[in-house]
């Protein structure tokens, strides 16, 4: 018999109607999940109901706990994978961080539902039983964090939701899936090779992100130095690009030991230092580092990963770049 544990955190898929305030919340319990479902005969599972709130609602600290709380599970060798039932606002970011922090190469899979338990066509009982045939599969193993959403499988690394409402939310770019499940088949057809799994007793949340806009100056950088971050990501222009007065704030920021990330506000490609007066070669001139193609959203989960393990700015800039691909 095969053990497979789900963690159950609210979000969408747990959610109902509350009739008497007029809005939908989260509900319904991992338990109550499970109940829905027509369930395999040699699969056993394991509820653990870890909290009970919208996915907009979480932050890093919880994250990093619920990291934690799966690595627990997947250390227990009787169990032979790992569900995370979660709110799809931030599901990439929570999937990215598992896929950072939880060194096991059993499957661990991340899924949901963007039509609430009370539609009468909530994708969330199919998503949740596609998501435990992955974490029960011998072809699930080594393939770090996923989610499993509307019968595909995708990288924590390259995924990210792409539409608000609709029900296939999430793709992974130009990288494409790395399988699907058709029926009680779970088929795999690339394995992530960008992935590394980091030790961290704690996460640094003082990370920011800054989206440059047409006119962008430095006054939110400026900002985010004089509150206290340890590191800025930069989504920039393009090939990562920027103005002459963010340029100016990115020096300043680096002069005061603020780590600087690039990466592009593009959906695909990937960042590179070619064009001057504010583009790319003068932002590594003023001390920033590019990402390659990781997301900005991805690359300020990576950071808060590295900041918080005692290593070397150096240390943490040559980490940066071998993850950028």
């Amino acid at each position: 018999m095969t053990k497979v544990v789900i963690v159950s955190t609210g979000g969408t898929i747990a959610s109902r109607v509350d009739r008497e305030r007029g809005f939908v919340t989260s509900q319904a319990t991992g338990a109550e999940l499970v109940g829905l479902l027509l369930k395999p005969a040699d699969v056993a599972i394991e509820v653990d109901e870890f909290v009970m709130v919208g996915s907009f609602q979480f932050d890093l600290d919880l994250v990093f706990r619920l990291t934690r709380r799966i690595a627990a599970h997947l250390d227990d060798p009787t169990v032979a994978g790992v569900v995370v039932t979660q709110g799809t606002d931030t599901m990439e970011e929570s999937a990215f961080m598992a896929d950072l922090l939880v060194g096991s190469d059993k499957p661990l899979v991340f899924t949901g539902a963007q039509r609430h338990a009370d539609e009468p066509d909530s994708d969330g009982p199919r998503n949740l039983s596609d998501a435990i045939k992955v974490a029960a599969a011998l072809e699930g193993r080594g393939l770090g964090a996923v989610i499993v959403f509307e019968q595909e499988i995708h990288a924590a690394r390259d995924v990210t939701k792409v539409h608000a409402a609709r029900v296939g939310t999430f793709a992974s770019g130009e990288h494409g899936k790395l399988g699907e499940v058709d029926g009680e088949r779970v088929i795999v057809h690339r394995r992530p090779t960008l992935r590394q799994a980091f030790a961290a007793e704690q996460i640094e949340s003082r990370v920011d992100l800054v989206k440059l806009v047409m006119g962008s100056d430095g006054r939110f950088i400026d900002h985010a130095v004089a509150d206290g971050a340890r590191a800025i990501v930069l989504e920039a222009f393009g090939r990562g690009n920027a103005t002459p007065a963010v340029v100016d704030a990115v020096r300043r920021a680096t002069e005061r030991g603020v780590l600087v990330v690039v990466t592009t506000r593009c959906p695909q490609g990937r960042v590179a230092p070619i064009y001057g007066n504010g583009g790319g070669t003068d932002l590594v001139s003023a001390g920033a580092v590019f990402a390659g193609d990781m997301s900005g959203i991805k690359a300020r989960i990576l950071l808060a990963v590295l900041l918080a393990g005692g290593r070397s700015r150096s240390e943490v800039i040559d980490l940066v770049v071998a993850m950028a691909g």
